[in-house]
């Protein structure tokens, strides 16, 4: 049986990908597996309040719950999504990662992600 951690570590593996934390809606880390000079706890404490503005603005625009948020740098490319009520998924990517398969394997794996946390 897979655990949260062969998750969080499958993903980091993935080329490109600099970054994988999950994280409770407290913003207190779950697990991670970051690259060297990352700290998922700064990026974890981040992450709710970015979420809460996406989900109000869902609600707002009668869009209903955030499933999944992308937020585009010059040098990164993050990646939130909601796995559960209490727990999000945060994947840091660089623009040269193949992001489009992630999101399909994200949306595609959602329901067995979340059976995880």
């Amino acid at each position: 049986m897979h655990t949260i951690r062969d998750l969080v570590a499958a993903l980091r593996q993935r080329e490109g990908v600099d970054a994988t934390v999950v994280l409770g809606r407290d913003g207190l880390v779950i697990d991670s597996h970051v690259a060297a000079g990352a700290d998922a706890d700064s990026l974890a404490a981040l992450a709710p309040a970015i979420v809460t503005a996406a989900e109000e603005f869902g609600e707002r625009a009668s869009h209903g719950a955030l499933t999944t948020a992308i937020l585009e740098y010059p040098e990164t490319i993050a990646v939130i999504s909601a796995l559960t009520p209490d727990a999000l998924l945060l994947v840091l990517a660089r623009p040269s990662a193949n992001v489009g398969a992630l999101l399909y394997e994200l949306r595609r794996h959602r329901e067995q992600i979340a059976a995880l946390v």
